[in-house]
């Protein structure tokens, strides 16, 4: 075989290519035939896979390796949560879950430290409240009393620091109670401007004003002060708070504007200005006046009652006594315990009542709290409760609606899990409300307006289950009342048991609910009374209608029959209308 020949063979057995991998050697030499053009491949279109492409990407990545971490690494991740940095990344659970709710919380909150405040020194309330729109969705809020002012050296901790006041540990009535809700506010202002709290507060005409501008640290719950000095103010005492924020005003049911007028008709003795951000609208600033003089009665500050009190809680307030035997601690450091009472417990439990308190077993202290359970004890003292009265809500209601009936009622003081609680109902009915849309409702803890989640309330429970049918309203299953009503449901208590931390429904304990209901029954009682009397009124009003329309001409027809003289005839129409009459009354 020549060397041509053999060249040719290879590069047939070769696929006419001198390489495995698929490319055409050039031939060299003299006898090197020339190479033929290759068919042209067209191009993809941009964005379009082909076929090869597709079978390369639909091949599944080889996952990465685990990285299992030991106990160690874990232990190093570990660190303590801050209650400001859990409720910055939580703000949901405090009412600032949406700017226009943001809003009127922080408003809420402001408010009520202002009240409590007046209150508890004895002042009456003079409270103003601006909203300066500052751009689209940024808003300066400004909440300033007439109240006894605040410490310099308590300023920085009252709104720098959450979980931090004076009214968790006491039970009486008050509006705030977890010491969450103004130090909040600020931190919500801090996240979304990065814009301080502004306090102004005096303690005295003959003292001096301090201005405060602080931040919260969220990692450690720990104010930092950014200005602190002393200025000339006009008010002789009290506290002004400012707090720059993102927020939406709007208007509508859960309005700034609606809050306010709702926070007069549970404050009747509390006097507001209300300087809304577009005050060209409403001619300036909105005034609501007092409309008492008279401060509520002042609350007294009571013990646990050992109904209300947990085996884990009994446990801890046996080691944290200061009684030295069984029996003085369960007189002391409960309400309503005599010392006869103690006997009878400790004997129903089997346990000494000389044993020491802290030495108590945690079988023993489980029989104690049975033994609890079974005796009978007296309800916790009312005294530290203080409702609004049957008569303030009937003057409130009436200065805020105008209708044709008002109720009210106050109901006496009962107990659920050891609490003292309270229930009064307000209604008003006809006049300008409107006929053909649900009743309003306006739900209120200690003097407090709720806003949200009505639906997951007891008070709207307690609604929606009374058959408001009996009382000559339309009521569709399972929903609210229709007619011309307004109904105001207020509960008082040392410790109003709210469903989340933002204080906007109360849990459905069975003696609350059955409370509101014997509440709302009876001002349902009262209007169903009146709606009976104006419908007799009205029957009477047309019967004597007829009779005035028809006897005349009853009369003339006897006159033209019987021939009868005009004096005659006269005399008839007066027989006719007088036997008529009576059968009326009849």
């Amino acid at each position: 075989m020549s060397e041509q020949e053999s060249f040719a063979f290879a590069a047939k057995a070769t696929g006419g290519s001198g390489s495995r991998k698929g490319g055409r050697k050039k031939a060299t030499g003299s006898g090197a035939k020339k190479k033929t053009a290759a068919p042209s491949r067209k191009k993809a279109p941009a964005g379009k896979k082909t076929p090869a492409r597709k079978k390369a990407a639909a091949k599944p990545r080889t996952p990465k390796p685990r990285t299992n971490a030991t106990a160690k690494d874990m232990a190093r991740k570990q660190r303590d949560i801050s209650v400001s940095e859990f409720f910055a990344k939580n703000r949901h659970l405090l009412g600032f879950d949406n700017p226009s709710k943001a809003l009127l919380t922080t408003v809420k909150e402001g408010v009520d430290n202002a009240l409590d405040a007046c209150e508890e020194a004895g002042i009456a309330p003079d409270v103003r409240v601006e909203i300066h729109q500052l751009a689209e969705t940024r808003f300066r809020v400004v909440i300033q009393d007439n109240g006894p002012g605040i410490v310099k050296a308590q300023v920085p901790k009252i709104f720098g620091r959450l979980l931090y006041g004076s009214k968790f540990h006491r039970l009486r009535q008050s509006r705030g109670q977890q010491g969450i809700g103004i130090s909040a506010a600020g931190m919500y202002g801090l996240l979304t401007t990065g814009k301080p709290v502004r306090i102004t507060t005096r303690t005295g005409a003959k003292k001096e004003a301090h201005l405060f501008e602080l931040v919260i640290d969220t990692k450690t719950n720990e104010p930092k002060v950014k200005r602190d000095e002393t200025v000339k103010w006009d008010a002789d005492h009290g506290t002004r708070v400012e707090i720059e924020m993102e927020g939406a005003y709007r208007g509508g049911q859960h309005s700034i504007d609606a809050y306010v007028r709702q926070i007069s008709l549970a404050n009747p003795h509390a006097r507001l200005e209300f300087l809304p951000p577009n005050p060209s609208k409403t001619n300036g600033i909105i005034e609501l006046p007092r409309v008492t003089d008279e401060l509520p009665p002042e609350t007294a500050e009571i013990k646990p009652h050992p109904y209300g009190v947990e085996l884990g809680v009994l446990m801890q307030m046996f080691r944290d006594t200061r009684s030295r035997n069984l029996r003085g601690c369960l007189q002391s450091d409960f309400s309503r315990v005599s010392g006869r009472t103690a006997d009878e417990i400790c004997k129903t439990a089997n346990v000494k009542n000389t044993r020491k308190p802290s030495e108590v077993t945690r079988e023993e202290a489980e029989r104690v709290h049975k033994a609890i359970q079974k005796t009978k004890i007296m309800s916790p003292p009312t005294d530290c409760i203080a409702p609004i009265g049957e008569e303030l809500i009937e003057q409130a209601l009436r200065a805020e609606v105008e209708a044709d009936f008002y109720a009210s009622v106050t109901r006496k003081p009962t107990v659920y899990r050891g609490n003292p609680f309270l229930i009064e109902v307000g209604l008003a009915y006809g006049g300008k409300l409107s006929a053909d849309d649900p009743v309003t409702a306006f739900r209120f803890a200690n003097r407090v307006p709720l806003q949200y989640q009505q639906g997951a309330c007891a008070i709207t429970k307690a609604m929606t289950a009374t058959d408001w049918k009996s009382y000559q309203f339309q009521q569709p299953r399972g929903a609210l009342p229709i007619g011309p009503a307004l109904v105001m449901v207020h509960i008082a208590s040392v410790w109003v048991p709210f469903t989340s931390e933002s204080k906007e429904a109360i849990a459905h304990y069975p003696e609350i609910i059955k409370e509101i209901r014997l509440g709302l029954q009876e001002c349902g009682r009262r209007v169903a009374t009146h709606i009976r009397k104006r419908r007799r009124e009205a029957d009477e009003a047309k019967k004597r209608a007829y009779i005035e329309r028809y006897i005349p001409q009853v009369a003339v027809g006897l006159q033209e029959i019987l021939g009868l003289s005009d004096t005659a005839r006269d005399k008839v129409t007066s027989n006719l209308t007088d036997v008529l009459e009576r059968s009326r009354k009849a």
